[in-house]
């Protein structure tokens, strides 16, 4: 039997993020597959105020964790797929190099580019850095697509 194909999308507030994740919704549903979502908390710069920076870092996994399960319900009512959801806290290329590392049944790690100027720092980390040493397929989808173009392609 073959395996499942699971595609993991980085997910935040950009529209390009968005595309990547209709991408891998599709992708999924097309192939039997999944869609694992992983939002990102930057870890915080040091405030020598405690009680601050603990609200702040609080209210940024709380926006995280909003988004991630927005985005989640948006594909299981499009889609009918069921995304599995992990927000993290830390630098983002070690954070999902090490989610990989513990999901290695993940296929795909789908990110989406920014339609103008760089085309974001997971895109070009990855793309130019690890991609000949990513454990999965790495999927770029561009942020100048319409959702119609996604469609056709995936």
């Amino acid at each position: 039997m073959a395996q499942k194909r699971i595609y993991l999308v980085i997910m935040d507030e950009t529209a390009e993020a968005r595309l990547a994740l209709r991408y891998a919704a599709r992708r999924a549903v097309r192939t039997g597959g999944a869609v694992h979502i992983l939002a990102l908390v930057p870890k915080q710069d040091f405030s020598p105020f405690g009680g601050v920076q603990a609200t702040i870092e609080e209210e940024a996994r709380d926006r995280a964790e909003v988004l991630a399960n927005t985005a989640a319900s948006g594909i299981q009512s499009a889609e009918g797929l069921s995304p599995v959801i992990s927000v993290r806290e830390g630098d983002s290329t070690k954070v999902v190099r090490g989610y990989l590392e513990e999901h290695p049944e993940v296929s795909a790690l789908v990110l989406g580019a920014a339609a103008e100027g760089s085309p974001g720092p997971l895109v070009s980390h990855f793309a130019m850095h690890d991609a000949g040493k990513l454990p999965c397929s790495l999927m770029i989808v561009p942020g100048s697509m319409s959702e119609d173009d996604v469609d056709r392609l995936s």
